[in-house]
């Protein structure tokens, strides 16, 4: 093969891979229905207010605080559950993911993904995910309190050496 025809083999590829066909709509909604997207964005919502209860718990540990004030620190995590409902509904969610799927995959991409979860494999993945999810989010719970210290005492040593303290 001479080197011009290896050049047009090469610029023919190239350009295919690059006006691959988009994803449809229909596709990436395919797709989210077989990953369950809506039910794992709905699942958010108890991560979150539960781990809000615990910022909320640990913020006020060892702090004496008046019944009044236990009250509405209690009702914080509703609230900002509430919140996060609304603003990130699945009516609201649903569009930025099709653009964003749109903007990331090609339609082959999607049918292949598609394929996948629906597969038992693919479906053993999105029903074992949330569990994975909950284990990835206690870990990461149970190191923050440890890496803040950690952190602080970096900036503090940081301060120190700059000899901004007074």
């Amino acid at each position: 093969m001479n080197k011009l025809t290896a050049f047009l083999v090469s610029a023919l590829l190239v350009s295919t891979s690059v006006h691959a066909a988009p994803a449809s709509e229909e596709s990436i909604d395919a797709l989210l229905v077989a990953t369950k997207a809506e039910s794992l964005v709905d699942g958010m919502y108890a991560n979150v207010e539960q781990f809000m209860r615990q910022a909320m718990a640990a913020a006020t540990q060892g702090k004496p605080v008046s019944e009044e004030q236990q009250r509405v620190l209690d009702a914080i995590p509703a609230k900002f559950s509430k919140v996060m409902r609304e603003e990130m509904s699945w009516a609201n969610m649903r569009p930025l993911y099709v653009k964003i799927y749109q903007e990331s995959f090609s339609q082959e991409e999607i049918d292949a993904l598609i394929a996948f979860y629906q597969s038992p494999a693919g479906q053993a993945f999105v029903a074992k995910m949330p569990v994975v999810m909950q284990k990835s989010m206690n870990i990461m719970q149970s190191r923050i309190g440890p890496l803040m210290e950690k952190m602080q005492a970096v900036m503090q040593e940081a301060v120190a050496e700059a000899k901004l303290s007074r």
